[in-house]
């Protein structure tokens, strides 16, 4: 997966608490393992007027104009700022899926549903738990000022503000390696391979029937 650094970007606003993975990726679109080309399909539901199909091309669809990736100073943003226990609902990992496709790299918010949460650094998101009084400031100030982005800074964890005003966050040490160096499961069992290729070796002298 795509190493994470810093990640300057655009602030995305979607002021809901409780967004659910039904609604982050509806279920007909659970059918793909193929963990990419989801993002045309983030928000599905909110994002267009119409039914959402899995192989439906989506450039001509209806948009819900009120709909906040659909308005124009969102455009091409790379921060979700969401409200408390985002991701809750079912464990599919399909929701991580669709906002990396769609270009999102890092979410925050007050709270996450711990499966989405442990979901988000395995597939290259970092997702950052602030404050709510911290979260309220922000969406205010989202709103007060058009193209409004951030800095995050994952090895130092630090968020800078457009003011220099500078907001620190805690994060899991391991997390942090796997994001910084681009590791997710398979990466991390591949460190490993010499050991995994030498095992297989013995167990072929050991039991060769296995293998034939």
């Amino acid at each position: 997966m795509q190493a994470f650094t810093i990640e300057q970007g655009v602030v995305i606003p979607l002021d809901r608490p409780n967004v659910d993975t039904d609604a982050i990726i509806p279920k007909q679109f659970l059918k793909s393992i193929k963990r990419s080309g989801f993002g045309p399909n983030l928000f599905d539901e909110w994002r267009y007027l119409d039914l959402g199909e899995p192989g439906k091309d989506c450039t001509n669809r209806p948009l819900n104009q009120q709909f906040v990736l659909n308005l124009p100073r969102y455009k091409h943003g790379s921060i979700l700022l969401a409200r408390e226990n985002f991701g809750c609902g079912s464990s599919r990992e399909h929701a991580v899926w669709a906002l990396e496709d769609f270009g999102i790299r890092v979410i925050i918010a007050s709270s996450f549903a711990d499966i989405f949460f442990n979901n988000t650094s395995k597939n290259g998101i970092l997702a950052i738990q602030l404050n709510e009084n911290i979260v309220d400031e922000l969406f205010t100030d989202v709103d007060k000022n058009s193209g409004y982005q951030l800095t995050v800074d994952l090895q130092n964890q630090l968020i800078t503000l457009p003011s220099d005003k500078t907001i620190s966050f805690e994060i899991d040490p391991f997390k942090k390696h796997c994001l910084l160096n681009g590791l997710d499961d398979i990466d991390l069992t591949l460190q490993h391979i010499d050991e995994i290729e030498a095992y297989e070796q013995r167990r072929k002298q050991q039991a060769p029937w296995l293998f034939s």
